[in-house]
């Protein structure tokens, strides 16, 4: 029997009933035979549908020394095409159906997206299931898409934020694989071409059906896409093995680094925390978002006092972001003047101070909590934005079931909950204290 599909309007009434969850359509999951998930969200789209496919690995899963980077290096090789669909091919295929086909890869996960309309579907699931298990490439194709990975980092630095992103985690993590960015190690990006062996291997271990997520949304029947998809996907033989990421150990005591930029730049000050795994039923986790906004957001007493009175900051962000494992908390502002760096860094020990003094203001969490859910569901209007705001609750948890349980953490969380978490997580011990400048030769 097909879902009946809710109008977006009917959907986000729907969602605001008291006692429901927050995501607002309804929804199959599905489990092949050999473990590929599969997750088919109808809704009114006009003919259009998204096609996103998330890799459970991302850098967090380099765990072999002198081998970071090659979850961010497949987001380019999988472009490159089969024996059956070279990647020239399948770049005309998806320009003659008007597809908009793209990927992009994190700490905890990769994900290649597509937006195409209805009528293109089984060609878009025959397409991709042949190169999810068929992706064929040259010892030739290969150094070519690695030395342009390599261009790539080389123009990441020409940005103060990726190179003090870079010092602080390579400062903030030991063991942890966190401890390398995304598009990993200079060395190991550099050492790049000489590893095609270890391609191939990193291909086969980690593109497997159990590691993967399939969601499609948008303008769909479930019946007979999941139909085509297990006809697609059904031969892709398992063999998935989770690698060991060793964890961080407890750290004794705040670390520093002074990073230099070869350019001109205004001075940042970073501070980061190692924060919680995310957990949708674990308060700690919940938390993040609020002790950000409460403490660094648009409305608080630091942006006020460093953004709009005193204008020492030029801009501060809060990112408390999710991760598989603990991750950073990190609160970054570009200074407008050396000589403020003191006290920029005072303001930022100050914020977090009040939220260790005394619970925040009850009106103030309300209207935080309301807005995350409110932001979440207009944010659910098209299929791609459907898609895309769910991958990361499917890369981190694989399923959706997460989204509901996280907005109910959320929402019961009180006002001295948050203040037991800033004492708890916001200390010296567990935090990183970058300042970064520019240099100029």
């Amino acid at each position: 029997m097909r879902v009946p599909i809710l109008s977006f309007a009917a959907a986000l009434l729907v969602a605001a009933v008291a006692g429901a969850g927050v995501f607002p359509y309804q929804y199959e999951v599905h489990r092949l035979d050999n473990g590929l998930r599969v997750i088919l969200i109808p809704m009114p789209s006009q003919g259009l549908l998204a096609y996103y496919s998330v890799v459970r690995t991302g850098s967090r899963d380099e765990v072999e020394p002198g081998h970071s980077g090659f979850a961010h290096f497949f987001e380019h090789m999988m472009f490159r095409g089969t024996k059956k669909v070279p990647g020239a091919v399948y770049d005309q295929l998806m320009t003659g159906m008007g597809a908009n086909a793209n990927a992009y890869t994190t700490d905890d996960y990769t994900c290649f997206h597509l937006n195409v309309a209805a009528s293109d579907l089984p060609r878009v699931i025959e397409l991709e299931a042949d190169r999810f298990q068929n992706l064929d490439y040259a010892v030739a194709d290969f150094q070519t898409e690695s030395g342009a990975v390599y261009g790539e980092y080389r123009k990441g630095r020409t940005s103060p934020f990726e190179v003090l992103d870079e010092a602080m985690r390579d400062r903030a993590f030991d063991v942890h694989t966190y401890k390398h960015t995304v598009i990993g190690f200079e060395k190991d990006v550099a050492a790049m071409p000489t590893m095609y062996d270890y391609s191939k291997s990193f291909f086969a271990r980690f593109y497997r059906p159990e590691n993967v997520v399939i969601v499609v949304a948008g303008d769909l029947d479930p019946a007979k896409t999941l139909a085509l998809i297990t006809q697609a996907y059904g031969g892709w033989k398992p063999g998935y093995v989770a690698p060991k990421v060793e964890p961080e150990p407890l750290h004794d005591g705040e670390r520093h680094a002074e990073v230099k930029y070869e350019g001109r730049t205004l001075p940042i000050v970073a501070v980061a925390w190692h924060g919680v795994r995310f957990d949708a039923q674990a308060k700690d986790a919940a938390v993040g978002t609020l002790l950000a906004n409460l403490a660094f957001g648009e409305t608080s007493e630091a942006y006020r006092q460093l953004v709009l009175e005193q204008h020492t900051v030029q801009r501060l962000i809060a990112g408390f972001d999710f991760n598989r494992d603990p991750g950073l908390w990190t609160v970054v502002a570009m200074v407008s003047e050396e000589k403020d760096i003191p006290a920029v860094k005072a303001a930022i020990d100050q914020a977090v101070a009040r939220l260790q003094s005394a619970p925040p203001d009850g009106k103030q969490l309300d209207d935080l909590k309301r807005r995350a859910r409110y932001q979440f569901l207009m944010d659910m209007d098209t299929p791609d934005n459907v898609a895309g705001g769910l991958a990361p609750f499917v890369a981190m948890t694989g399923g959706i079931e997460a989204v509901d349980q996280y907005f109910a953490t959320l929402d019961g969380l009180s006002p001295q909950d948050v203040q037991d978490a800033a004492r708890r997580l916001l200390t010296p011990q567990v935090r990183t204290v970058a300042i970064l400048k520019g240099v100029q030769k």
